[in-house]
C-alpha cells in the first residue's frame, strides 16, 4: 500500500513538472505559465522524496518498483506533446 501511494504521489509530481516545463511550453507556442527554476527544484525534490522514504524503510523491492514506475511515467510524459507542436 505504501508503494502504491509513493508511486501515485511521484506520478502527480512528474505530471506537474511536465505541465510547467518551459521548453515544452515554448515549442508548443505557450510563452506564459512556465514554472520558475526554484519551483521546478522543489517539484523534483518532492518527486524523489517517496523513494527516499522507501529506502529508509528498508524495502528494496518497493523502492525498485517505485523507481521503475517513475521511469516509465517520465518517459510517457515526455511523449505527450502539446497542441501546435511539430511532429
Amino acid at each position: 500500500m505504501l508503494t502504491a501511494a509513493a508511486i501515485l504521489f511521484s506520478l502527480i509530481m512528474i505530471l506537474l513538472l511536465w505541465r510547467g516545463d518551459p521548453k515544452r511550453r515554448r515549442t508548443s507556442g505557450h510563452r506564459d505559465g512556465a514554472d520558475t527554476s526554484s519551483r521546478r527544484r522543489l517539484l523534483v525534490i518532492a518527486t524523489l522524496l517517496p523513494g527516499l522514504l522507501l529506502v529508509l524503510a528498508g524495502d528494496s523491492a518497493a523502492f525498485f518498483v517505485w523507481l521503475g514506475s517513475c521511469v516509465i511515467a517520465g518517459w510517457l510524459a515526455a511523449q505527450i506533446q502539446g497542441p501546435g507542436a511539430a511532429r
